[in-house]
């Protein structure tokens, strides 16, 4: 298994309105999880600035 995006619908009762997704490693563990979303194109849209923006994102060591 690769690592993967899961976008879903949250369920009645969750803190999270409306979409979601998580970041799964290739153990299938979440190693990120979104805020929550109101429509599925925004959630999606998190998903895209993640794959463009994290590959060159510096870290900050607040240590």
């Amino acid at each position: 298994m690769t690592a993967k995006f899961e976008l879903f619908k949250d369920t009645a009762g969750r803190f999270r309105p409306g979409f979601a997704f998580h970041l799964k490693a290739t153990n299938g563990e979440i190693i990120a999880a979104s805020q929550g979303y109101t429509s599925k194109a925004a959630a999606q849209n998190g998903i895209e600035s993640i794959k463009s923006n994290a590959a060159t994102a510096p870290t900050d060591d607040l240590t």
